[in-house]
């Protein structure tokens, strides 16, 4: 079966940086399994997938446009030491959640701590980055009529 239109699909991948740094993987024991067309994937990993079938091996590179976006300046600033009351250690590379603009909640990274402020960044730790997937397609099946209406693979049952 080839992978197009919501179906399930299992990868085993390697996703690297520009530098050959593992940034993340799965394995062939325990492959990722996902509902194809449904966005659970960034754009462009989905667009290589289109197509494929079980067994299928390729690598691709994902640019920033059809990953996590560019980096958005507009998203680092600079924040009042105030606003990590109760947080003894403030360090560079901690995360914490925070109320984005329109009230959704995000996860913010600390990139500079100062005397006086903290600098956080609320873009995807993976924005502007070109991703580079090694993928092995493991299984590819029609969804049920249960994960159609719920959106979401069944790997077990509710």
């Amino acid at each position: 079966m080839q992978i197009q239109g919501k179906c399930v699909v299992s990868i085993a991948y390697i996703l690297t940086n520009d530098e050959g740094q593992t940034l993340d993987a799965s394995s062939d024991d325990q492959p990722m399994v996902y509902l194809h067309d449904t966005n659970s994937l960034i754009p462009g990993l989905e667009k290589e997938l289109n197509g494929k079938t079980a067994g299928d091996q390729f690598k691709a590179s994902i640019q920033p446009e059809d990953a996590y976006g560019p980096i958005n300046s507009e998203m680092i600033q600079q924040v009042s030491k105030a606003a990590f009351e109760g947080v003894d250690d403030i360090k560079p590379g901690m995360q914490f959640e925070a109320q984005g603009p329109e009230g959704q909640m995000q996860i913010v990274t600390i990139e500079e701590v100062g005397d006086e402020g903290v600098t956080i960044n609320g873009n995807h730790p993976l924005a502007g980055q070109i991703l580079h997937f090694d993928v092995t397609v493991k299984e590819v099946r029609e969804a049920t009529t249960e994960e159609l209406d719920h959106g979401h693979v069944h790997v077990h049952t509710h």
